[in-house]
């Protein structure tokens, strides 16, 4: 399935979920010649006590060397409020990767999974969904679910559980997703 992919776009809700839901796989698709784009729709930070704007640029400088370790193309930030994006028209985050998906045009696209804990997952989840229905000429023709650690196994059974389908043999690039992750050293958790 990742053979034949020259363009891919990871949405995620925030700096480290790529890397954690699939940068083994960001990483395999970039060493097999795919242009990997990444979109990140929140900050990621804000919603902390005592979370300061500094913290947004800091994550974001540690954004971009997961991405550069990972071998994508491009990072981008949405700057959508951290853990508050069911507040945002649903309309905004859907036009905004429909921007993403029209500028890289990707065959294949990642996001979070439907059922996650966190709040800003489902809604990416919803937006990505959304911005790739099957419309004549739109150019993702698979969309596939990650599971995040922590956000992914945490949530109630009232809500659908993490069943994947699909399995991407990433042996050899694990390496690479454990050095991105070290980029995010604030998010880092024992």
């Amino acid at each position: 399935m990742m053979d034949g992919v020259r363009r891919a776009l990871v949405v995620a809700a925030h700096p480290d979920d790529e890397i954690l839901g699939c940068g083994a796989t960001m990483a395999r698709l970039a060493a097999g010649g795919a242009e990997v784009r990444i979109l990140i729709l929140a900050t990621g930070a804000l919603s902390r006590r005592g979370a300061a704007p500094a913290a947004v640029s800091r994550l974001k400088r540690q954004g971009r060397a997961a991405a550069k370790i990972v071998g994508a193309a491009r990072i981008d930030f949405a700057g959508f409020p951290d853990n508050a994006m069911d507040g945002v028209p649903l309309l905004r985050v859907v036009r905004t990767v429909e921007a993403a998906v029209a500028a890289g045009k990707p065959q294949l696209v990642l996001t979070h999974h439907a059922g996650d804990l966190n709040v800003d997952h489902r809604v990416a989840h919803e937006a990505v969904m959304t911005a790739c229905r099957p419309l004549p000429g739109a150019p993702a023709s698979v969309v596939l679910a990650f599971e995040v650690p922590s956000a992914t196994e945490w949530q109630s059974a009232a809500r659908p559980a993490f069943a994947p389908q699909a399995f991407v043999d990433v042996a050899g690039h694990l390496d690479t997703k454990l050095a991105a992750l070290a980029s995010y050293a604030d998010e880092l958790r024992e």
